[in-house]
């Protein structure tokens, strides 16, 4: 899969006419109108002085309508928005808007592309000078707030002449849908620590690293560490010295990728929620896995289930998986783990790597998504990934400043010791649990899963 297959098509329009009267009068034109209206000040003293106001002005305004004249209708311009980029969350990139004059004079343009907020909060305005029949091009930056489906809207053109008297108002009608999509490049450099663990896979295999995959990859001659046990006999009888087998981590195995999607995934990090980190880990995860030969599902959910795919591998699977997590989105209930620990039972019912992206709400109580992670665990091989609340371990290791303040360690203190708790339980149970920052997900993720398959754990 391809970055430029996720770049939004360009589109081009012909320039309408943007409001019933698209012409103005320009400051230049009515500071000139103004100056010859100055002149009513001394009629008093020569009643003359008005007959040359009016040829003033007359010859402003008939200076206004040659030049407006002279202006290119709005059909004669074209404008070709274009994207060097997939639009994705927190990234800048530029889009490129072409401004094409038809026309037989130059003109001089302000041109503003109405993008959505979320794109760019406030719109700004561009410049141009575009001779007769020529094109010019200007560029502004966005940077994504938020993943998902946007609506581009239309460009705004206001354009003068070469006396800068009059000027003209026109629209483009180039609005398009555009996808706000994960981050992709961290989950391209999270695929050099795939590339680096096969590395090593290969010095353990000459280690005989004890746990590691036991698919046939090829023969070599024996070597000190080998185990007799792994010694093919039928090729030491043709070569007349000892031959072993090396093998690889089983392929084709199957990585279910579960997100969750409820109220405490919005919490926000700086530019990212917890969502927008668990997304992005999810990608680069399922990038990994498929790099790898294993077959990679996801389910994303809330209160229901946002987004389903079954397991599957290939560049066109990828490319389903991204679009499905480039549209999740946190919702203000909390999650139904219930639920969706009963779907992934129901889906696989061999033996498969589930990893779960989620968080631990401060209950009295056991938490929900606890208790459906250990029900996964005696039939599916779980790494459970929380996000670790950066404010509330901050809070928890200061030292207090009063009285007051005390109270508040004290209660993150235990809040955190409970998180801790609860998740050594779940270790306990045969569960892979960890917490760390959730600008750390990605790569722990990544790194886990990568020790289970060199474990042969599945």
């Amino acid at each position: 899969m391809t970055a430029g297959l996720l770049v939004p098509a360009a589109v081009s329009a012909r320039a309408v006419p943007g409001r019933r009267w698209p012409w103005a009068f320009t400051p230049r034109s009515l500071w000139l109108l103004l100056l010859g209206i100055l002149l009513v000040l001394p009629l008093w003293l020569d009643r003359r002085l008005l007959i040359v106001m009016a040829a003033w002005d007359a010859a402003v305004l008939a200076a206004w309508i040659v030049d407006l004249r002279r202006l290119p209708v709005p059909g004669a311009l074209s404008i070709r928005r274009s994207w060097t980029a997939p639009p994705a969350l927190a990234v800048r990139q530029l889009v490129h808007l072409e401004l094409t004059n038809d026309g037989d004079a130059p003109i001089a343009a302000w041109l503003t592309d109405l993008a959505p907020p979320l794109l760019r909060p406030v719109p700004c305005e561009l410049s141009a000078r575009v001779a007769a029949r020529d094109t010019s091009r200007v560029e502004y930056d966005v940077t994504p707030s938020a993943r998902g489906d946007l609506e581009m809207g239309i460009v705004a053109v206001r354009y003068r002449g070469t006396l800068g008297l009059a000027e003209r108002w026109a629209i483009a009608p180039v609005g398009q849908p555009v996808r706000v999509y994960p981050d992709v490049t961290e989950a391209a450099r999270e695929t050099l620590a795939l590339i680096r663990a096969r590395q090593i896979a290969v010095e353990k295999r000459r280690a005989r690293a004890f746990g590691l995959g036991r698919d046939f990859e090829s023969l070599r001659e024996f070597q000190e560490g080998d185990e007799m046990r792994d010694v093919c006999w039928t090729a030491t009888a043709r070569r007349g010295r000892l031959v072993t087998r090396t093998y690889q981590p089983e392929r084709s195995q199957t990585v279910w990728i579960v997100v969750d999607a409820g109220r405490l995934m919005r919490a926000r990090e700086g530019v990212h929620t917890r969502l927008d980190r668990a997304v992005n880990a999810a990608f680069a995860l399922a990038r990994v896995a498929s790099g790898a030969g294993d077959r990679v599902g996801l389910l994303a959910y809330g209160r229901a289930a946002q987004q389903r795919v079954a397991p599957a591998r290939g560049a066109p699977h990828l490319r389903r998986i991204l679009e499905a997590l480039a549209t999740v989105r946190g919702d203000a209930a909390e999650a139904d783990h219930v639920r969706a620990a009963g779907a992934i039972m129901i889906a696989q019912k061999r033996r498969a790597l589930v990893v779960w992206l989620t968080d631990v709400a401060e209950t009295a109580a056991v938490p929900e998504v606890i208790e459906s992670a250990a029900r996964m665990v005696p039939r599916h091989v779980l790494l459970f990934a929380v996000s670790r609340p950066t404010e509330l371990a901050r809070l928890a290791g200061r030292i207090p400043a009063d009285a007051r303040d005390l109270y508040r360690v004290m209660a993150a203190q235990e809040m955190v010791e409970r998180r801790v708790r609860l998740l050594g339980d779940l270790r306990q149970r045969g569960a892979l649990a960890v917490e760390v920052p959730s600008a750390e997900l990605t790569s722990v993720v990544v790194d886990r899963y990568l020790g289970v398959k060199e474990r042969n754990l599945l």
